[in-house]
Order: structure tokens, then sequence, then C-alpha cells
């Protein structure tokens, strides 16, 4: 009898921090690289998620550490990626994904407290999930993964996503400044811009009644999705955070990928 030779995964012997982890394409992700072979960090707010999505993993042959961390705090952070480098000892790949939609409301009535907390989750989250890898990244290099939006980089015609839209411009800048500081320690540093995928990002989602007042009537051909019926899913961004977080993508730094089915080419 032939002995059949499996492939070894893209991603074997390598460790991957996901943040965001416990759904949607975090989650995503999460089974996306274990089924590679990366052992995993998970970081979430939701404990439980973590530990549904580890045993998940676990069914791939590995290891998998779940902390519940809030990324907007620089405390919590440091304490995760503490444990990770007394887990792992280094990492590899760092999926900065988490992120909130916010409050949407009108610029005039927005609160201060509202822009403040969607900056602090996404950019400032961001930030300090990148700034906290690089001990852990720059020995052997790696790959960082920021996940943007089309809104704020494409598209800016969804009325009431002014600080949403803020911060996924920013982070696409940031992960350019991030790519070219830390390229000579061989990390990488892309983003990947979703349009309209199937997550719950909607249920951190609150809509104001007086958004109505401000909207502006856009009407776009029959299906504004051209490549699908619908939105995306979470399972095909998680296939192109693979490739990046590969050694496929070895000389592709600085890059922001679109991925949303040419939506945002009708809604720009």
């Amino acid at each position: 009898m032939t002995k059949v030779k499996y492939p070894i995964g893209r991603l074997q012997e390598k460790v991957a921090l996901i943040t965001g982890a416990g759904s949607g394409i975090g989650r995503a992700a999460a089974l996306k690289f274990a089924k590679e072979g990366a052992n995993l960090v998970l970081l979430d707010v939701k404990e439980s998620a973590m530990e549904q999505v580890c045993r998940s993993v676990r069914e791939y042959n590995v290891d998998c550490l779940p902390i519940e961390t809030d990324i907007s705090n620089e405390a919590q952070l440091e304490d995760a990626y503490r444990q990770a480098r007394e887990h792992y000892g280094h990492l590899d790949i760092v999926f900065a994904n988490a992120g909130i939609n916010g409050v949407l409301t009108p610029i005039e009535l927005m609160d201060i407290e509202d822009w403040n907390t969607t900056l602090q989750v996404n950019l400032t989250g961001t930030f300090l999930t990148v700034k906290h890898a690089i001990p852990l990244l720059k020995d052997k290099g790696g790959s960082i993964i920021i996940t943007s939006s089309i809104n704020g980089n494409r598209v800016f015609s969804n009325i009431g996503f002014s600080a949403y839209s803020s911060t996924k411009a920013g982070q696409v800048a940031f992960a350019k400044m991030a790519a070219l500081e830390l390229a000579q320690y061989k990390i990488r540093v892309n983003a990947i811009c979703p349009g309209a995928i199937e997550t719950n990002i909607e249920q951190n989602t609150e809509r104001t009644p007086e958004l109505e007042s401000v909207s502006i009537p856009v009407e776009y051909p029959e299906g504004s999705q051209p490549l699908e019926d619908g939105p995306g899913s979470a399972a095909q961004v998680a296939k192109l955070a693979l490739f990046l977080a590969s050694d496929d993508s070895d000389h592709v730094s600085g890059t922001t990928v679109y991925i949303d089915g040419a939506e945002s080419l009708l809604r720009g």
C-alpha cells in the first residue's frame, strides 16, 4: 500500500495572534490559520466566544491560547503579549482585526464620547496591537495584517460613518508607515479592506434616528455587489488573510487589498 503524503500547512510551526477572534472575520481566520498548522493566540472581549473557537481549532491538532482582552486598554494588551511570550516565546503573524462600527449619527450631533470610543477601539487599538507585537516579531520577521474597510478609503457615501471611516482611513495610512519603518526587521505590514461581509458587527452598531435628517439617497444598479448576489463571507476574507500571513506573500508589504466583489467601484 502506498503511503499518502499530506502537504505541510503553509503556516506549520508558526504562531499567529488574532484580535477580535471570537466571531466573524477573526473566527474565520483562526480556523483557516489552524487548518494550515498555526498555533494561535486569540484575543477578544468575549471570553466564552474565544473558548468556543479554541475548541474548534484544536481539532486541527494545534495549540490555542485564549486571552480576554480589550485592545483599547494598553495594560490589558501588554498583559496579553506577556502571556503570549511566556507561552510561545515569539510570534510570526499578527492579525489586527478587532473593531467596531460605533454610533452612527450626524456629525453635528455626535457626542465626543462616541467619537472617542470609535477612535480608541479602531485606530488606537490597532496602533497598540502593532506597537506591542514588534518585540515578539523583530528577531525573526513576520507578517502584520490590519483589517480596514472600503469605507474611508474608496467609499464615502455611508452617511453617519464619519468616525468609523476616519479610523479606517487612518489604519491604511498607519499600515503604510509601519511597513516602511519595520521593513528593516523583515516585518511585512498590509491592510485589507472588506466591503459588505456577513458578520455580527451590527451588534455593536447604534444608529440614531437623526440620521434620517442628513441621509442622501443613493441609487445603485440592481445588485450592489457585482461579483456575487450578496455580501461576501468571513471565510473569503480569511483566505486573503492567510495569503498575507504566509510566505506566499513574502515580497508584499505596504499594500492595501480590497476584498468586496467590486462593490466599492459602484459606491465610491
